[in-house]
């Protein structure tokens, strides 16, 4: 950090980049270098043929040609080890070697291509000559098309648009407050950004919902990186930082400094009502997502049972619709949810930007007409959750600042429109008049789920909805006040999801650009450290994190209000496009939430069979902030969720004889 200029222009790579791409090349290059040595001189006698003075000749240009390569990228991994990520200065002569070493690649090229062509002649010597010589030519095409294709990856639309950065020093102070990107430079990040995620997701559809998700998109992950100058490397070490850092506060932390939002007695007493009543219709949400995820979780047995249901045909006794692979689909939500095929009012498999596919069905054990939203599972869905502008909601109840998040608001209407104006609820409820309407999903079918009750509860006072892992960035602070009489949300350990929000995406960056300003390690060894870390644990306070004295040569665009003003606390300007009170205003997660805990230490990853959880009502306060761990992401999981919900129901029922429970925070270990 921040980005290389090269040839005028900035790119997406950093001078310290280049230390373990360089140690690859120059083991490549030093084996290569080897090879051809011992080919020379174990074959030299036998280059007396024709055409043998060429190749003695290509032979020899070669080692000399590598040999310099390895002295210059020998350099650039010696340059590459100097100074820290905010400080470049130790590294200032790296564009002169990178300089030197792409002009190397001429002659290379060159030498490469003259090689083929004596090859292609039909040299007449030994065939072990012959054949080594190919392998250099193979190599040295490898190494150039590689090389081609690490510049069309660390290259940067915007680069050649980029301002220059102002020097650091009290002088500069009015440039840094007042420095603000032209509307051109927005315009064209945006425009980038939208290109990019069209490529990704060009099998998503160019309808208007398309377009309108992909401007939506652009627009998030250009005002997120607008004000930065990070390359990928630096958001990889700022974030094995800020898990050690994490890690360490942990550690110092004494049970009384934990701050904590006892519970009512009310909800004591129904934490475990609600967790059975979580474990039974997380099946339903689980059953949303299809036979993927059924066989994911019986990779030895699945395929075998839904495998006779793919090639049959049903005649439907109620409104199922189709899809993709419906057949299935609905084998697979039969043997998750064990109810018979009559017991299904809808199914739809219908998957669109901003159209989610559901299943209506009845559950006559808990005598209640469920509806189960799918979480994402689809490029579709994936821009559906990216378009997170806050949108207001027309709501029958009175409720002040109805906002929620646009593209699950609109997947929302769609179900909502979907149940009530093709009359799929009246229909449910014509066969169980008696029965009580609940909403369930995952992640993205949570916070659909949650939204959807929410429009239903004046129609239906007596819905309830169990959202698994929703998405934080989900309703006003009125909405998730006015939910928690009939949300209830379920939360993992550290699943990023429930603390993924566009405000905790924002403060995540400030904490990435603070924690890595203030270390005084390259990243190489960052990245190693952490690496190791990640995978082997260990002791997070031996890994310094303090400015190691001087001014910066170069200070970070989000780290220059704090570093200019001087200001002990970790503040940015309020002129951040995420931090617009009307477009990105902040949301909050569902209804009360219980939080699974992990107790005591089961390994690094969440697939470890023995972890042991405890069960508590949690604030949403205590997911205000993004945790960085191994299990952020596994902790998401449908499966791991229930296998978590599994330990904990049997482990309490198991427990509800011993003397002491302790109130609402049971462990079950």
């Amino acid at each position: 950090m921040p980005g290389m200029v090269l040839f005028g222009r900035r790119w997406a790579i950093a001078s310290d980049d280049l230390v373990f791409p360089g140690i690859f090349e120059l083991f490549l290059r030093v084996l290569w270098w080897i090879g051809i040595l011992s080919l020379y001189l174990l074959h030299r006698g036998k280059l007396d043929c024709a055409g043998g003075v060429l190749l003695s000749s290509y032979l020899i240009v070669l080692m000399v040609l590598l040999a310099v390569i390895i002295c210059t990228v020998s350099a650039i991994v010696c340059v590459s080890m100097k100074g820290t990520i905010c400080n470049p200065g130790p590294r200032k002569s790296m564009s002169k070697l990178l300089y030197v070493r792409l002009a190397l690649f001429l002659p290379e090229l060159v030498w490469a291509s003259l090689g083929a062509a004596w090859i292609a002649d039909g040299v007449q010597c030994d065939q072990a000559v012959v054949n080594g010589i190919i392998a250099t030519v193979v190599v040295s095409w490898v190494i150039i098309a590689s090389t081609v294709v690490t510049i069309v990856i660390v290259f940067d639309p915007l680069g050649g648009k980029t301002p220059p950065y102002p020097s650091a020093g009290p002088g500069h102070r009015d440039s840094l407050e007042s420095s603000q990107l032209p509307s051109g430079l927005k315009a064209a990040a945006t425009g980038v950004w939208e290109t990019r995620v069209k490529v990704l997701c060009c099998c998503a559809g160019n309808d208007d919902h398309a377009r309108a998700a992909f401007s939506s998109s652009a627009e998030l992950f250009s005002a997120y990186f607008s004000d930065t100058d990070l390359v990928p490397s630096d958001i990889a070490a700022g974030l094995a930082l800020l898990h050690q850092q994490q890690d360490n506060i942990g550690n110092s932390q004494g049970p009384d400094q934990v701050i904590s939002h006892p519970p009512g007695p009310s909800q004591e007493a129904d934490l475990d009502a609600e967790l059975e009543n979580c474990h039974h219709y997380m099946q339903f949400a689980a059953a949303a997502y299809g036979w993927p995820l059924y066989v994911y979780r019986n990779p030895f047995t699945g395929l075998c049972r839904v495998g006779g249901d793919c090639c049959r045909n049903r005649a439907p006794e109620y409104d199922l619709v189709g899809g993709d692979q419906f057949n299935c689909h609905f084998g697979s939500i039969l043997h998750t949810t064990g109810l018979q095929y009559r017991d299904f009012i809808h199914v739809s498999f219908h998957d669109k930007v901003y159209e989610l596919p559901f299943l209506v069905a009845l559950d006559h054990r808990k005598e209640s007409v469920v509806v189960a939203v799918r979480g994402t599972m689809s490029l579709q869905d994936i821009l559906t959750d990216l378009s997170a502008e806050s949108e207001t909601l027309i709501l029958e109840c009175e409720v002040q600042d109805c906002s929620a998040h646009k593209g699950i608001a609109q997947a929302a209407r769609y179900v909502y429109g979907r149940l009530v104006n093709h009359g799929i609820l009246s229909q449910a409820f014509s066969i169980a008049p008696e029965y009580r309407l609940v909403i369930v999903g995952h992640s993205l079918g949570a916070g659909a789920a949650a939204l959807l009750a929410i429009m239903l509860r004046n129609s239906y006072p007596q819905v309830r909805c169990y959202a698994f892992s929703p998405p934080r960035g989900l309703l006003s602070k009125s909405l998730y006040e006015y939910s928690k009489s009939f949300i209830v949300s379920l939360v993992l350990g550290k699943d990023v999801i429930p603390r993924l929000s566009v405000t905790n995406l924002e403060d995540l960056k400030k904490r990435i650009l603070r924690v890595i300003a203030h270390c005084n390690k390259p990243k190489y060894r960052i990245l190693l450290r952490g690496c190791w870390y990640e995978l082997f644990g260990g002791s997070p306070e031996n890994f310094p994190t303090e400015l190691d004295g001087g001014d910066l040569t170069q200070p970070l665009l989000g780290e220059q209000s704090l570093r200019t003003h001087g200001s002990p606390a970790y503040s940015f300007s309020s002129d951040s496009p995420l931090e617009s009170p009307t477009k990105y205003p902040p949301l909050y997660p569902p209804g009360r939430i219980i939080h699974l805990e992990e107790e005591g230490s089961s390994g690094r990853f969440s697939c470890y069979p023995a972890a042991h959880y405890s069960a508590k009502w949690s604030h949403e306060s205590e997911f205000s902030r993004i945790l960085i761990g191994p299990k952020m992401l596994t902790d998401h999981m449908p499966d791991i969720l229930m296998r978590a919900l599994d330990r904990v129901v049997s482990d309490r029922a198991a427990c509800l004889s011993c003397p002491a429970r302790g109130g609402a925070d049971v462990g079950v270990a």
